[in-house]
């Protein structure tokens, strides 16, 4: 986990910075979380579900897209630091930036502490004037509109939690003859049956995001082939090189930093 630097115009108004180069830092995520605002992007290429957070006495469900099977490496990151795929979501696209909660609950922009640089090489964190240099802004900018929407999720998930239709995944992906399946813990999905047991009037609280998240869970169970496929090409790239062309079918370049979804 990295350490987080809240960026002080007094302290780092000279510094520079390293850009993120790839996504090497996110090798060993097995899931991210996930947008409401984001959700028609996600379902063509990742199989979504939720995990528990929060303390023992109240917890809420995340909704997270998978990106392992076996809990510790992230079968959409290239070992040279690519993205298989051909949407990145969100959550990792604003680093090494970060938004944070101070003691009193204002939100600061942070940096990687190990993206922090000496000297001249990098990019600058501030202009002359003083103020953050438009790329850092621009980043800025695209965290703040996240974590809008990130609230706007959180609240859907809750609604949806609150109707008891969130049960364990105890998913096995199949990994073909001879092989064991792969488990998965720590996951979490809706019923559908008990989604569409609910009496009418707890069925019409679901309107909007609740309902958008329940159903694009369920649709996303069959992009579980798309980690299958990752985990099978990580497996061959362990045995031989893979060259550029054997990688098309996987490789992406959207990681625009503009909160734009549609």
């Amino acid at each position: 986990m990295p350490e987080w630097v809240a960026v002080s115009r007094t302290q780092h108004a000279d510094r520079h910075y390293q850009p993120r180069q790839g996504y090497r830092f996110a090798a060993e995520q097995p899931v991210t979380s996930i947008l409401l605002a984001e959700l028609g992007k996600l379902l063509p290429h990742y199989a979504l579900g939720f995990v528990q957070q929060g303390e023992s006495t109240y917890q809420s469900y995340q909704p997270v897209a998978l990106l392992g099977l076996n809990g510790q490496h992230n079968l959409y990151v290239h070992p040279d630091g690519r993205w298989l795929g051909n949407y990145v979501p969100a959550s990792l696209r604003g680093y090494p930036f970060t938004l944070a909660n101070t003691e009193d609950q204002q939100q600061v922009l942070c940096i990687a502490q190990d993206h922090l640089l000496e000297g001249e090489q990098g990019e600058p964190l501030f202009d002359e004037q003083g103020q953050l240099e438009q790329r850092v802004q621009q980043t800025l900018g695209f965290l703040q509109e996240c974590e809008k929407n990130r609230q706007l999720t959180q609240a859907a998930a809750g609604v949806l939690g609150d109707t008891g239709v969130i049960e364990p995944w105890p998913l096995k992906v199949e990994r073909g003859e001879g092989q064991e399946p792969l488990k998965v813990n720590g996951l979490y999905r809706v019923n559908e049956k008990a989604l569409n047991a609910l009496d009418a009037d707890t069925y019409a609280t679901l309107r909007g995001g609740p309902m958008a998240l329940a159903y694009a869970q369920l649709f996303s169970m069959s992009q579980l082939s798309q980690l299958a496929e990752r985990a099978k090409f990580h497996d061959k790239h362990h045995a031989q090189q893979q060259t550029s062309e054997n990688l098309d079918q996987f490789f992406g370049d959207d990681e625009e930093l503009t909160f734009d979804f549609g």
